[in-house]
C-alpha cells in the first residue's frame, strides 16, 4: 500500500488506512534526529525494564490477571520498537507510491529512525459540533479518529485492564 491509500472493510466504519507513525502515540514526535534516536532509546530501556519487572512479579507469584495485562504492554511495546527499528532498513519510502521490501538502493532509513505502520481506523461518528459549542463550533468530528495497529491495542488493552482490575491486583496484605 501506499501512504493514505485506504480500504473499506465494513462500509465507513472498519477501515483499513497505510500510515505511518513518525513518533508516538497520537502521532506526538520529539522533533529532530535526537529526538527520534532518544525515543526509541527510551522504548527500549522501557521495554528492558518492564520485562525485568514482570520476570521479578512472576517469581514472586504475582496476580495472573496483572500477568498477562503487563504481558500485553511488553508484547504490544516490544512490536512498536521491532517496527521502528527495521522497517525504515527493509522498505522504501511508501509517499505517494507503494514500498518496495528490500530495495536495492536500501530503504528510507537508519536503524532505530522507522516509522511505525498504523492501519486500523475505526471513525465510529462524524459529524459537526453544535454552533453553541465552544471553540469549535460547526467545525466538522470524528469520533474516534486516532489510526493505530494490533501492537496499540495490546497495550491499550493491558493498561485499562490494569486500571478496570487495580483492587483485585494489588490487594493489601
Amino acid at each position: 500500500m501506499y501512504l493514505g491509500q485506504e480500504h473499506k472493510i465494513l462500509g465507513d466504519w472498519f477501515i483499513i488506512h497505510f500510515t505511518e507513525n513518525n513518533g508516538m502515540a497520537f502521532g506526538l514526535e520529539l522533533e529532530g534526529s535526537f529526538g527520534k534516536l532518544f525515543l526509541s532509546v527510551f522504548r527500549i530501556i522501557a521495554v528492558i525494564g518492564i520485562g525485568w519487572y514482570l520476570w521479578s512479579i512472576i517469581k514472586k507469584g504475582a496476580n495472573e490477571g496483572f500477568i498477562v495485562s503487563l504481558s500485553l504492554i511488553l508484547a504490544g511495546a516490544l512490536g512498536n520498537i521491532i517496527d521502528s527499528a527495521f522497517y525504515g532498513l527493509i522498505f522504501s519510502d511508501s509517499t505517494y507510491q507503494l514500498a518496495t521490501l528490500f530495495p536495492e538502493e536500501g530503504g528510507y532509513g537508519r536503524f532505530l529512525f522507522g516509522r511505525v505502520v498504523d492501519m486500523l481506523y475505526f471513525p465510529v461518528i462524524e459529524g459537526r459540533f453544535p454552533e453553541w459549542f465552544p471553540f469549535w463550533s460547526s467545525e466538522p468530528f470524528i469520533f474516534f479518529r486516532p489510526v493505530f495497529n494490533i501492537a496499540d491495542s495490546a497495550i491499550s488493552i493491558g493498561i485499562f485492564i490494569i486500571i478496570l482490575f487495580q483492587k483485585q491486583f494489588f490487594k493489601e496484605d
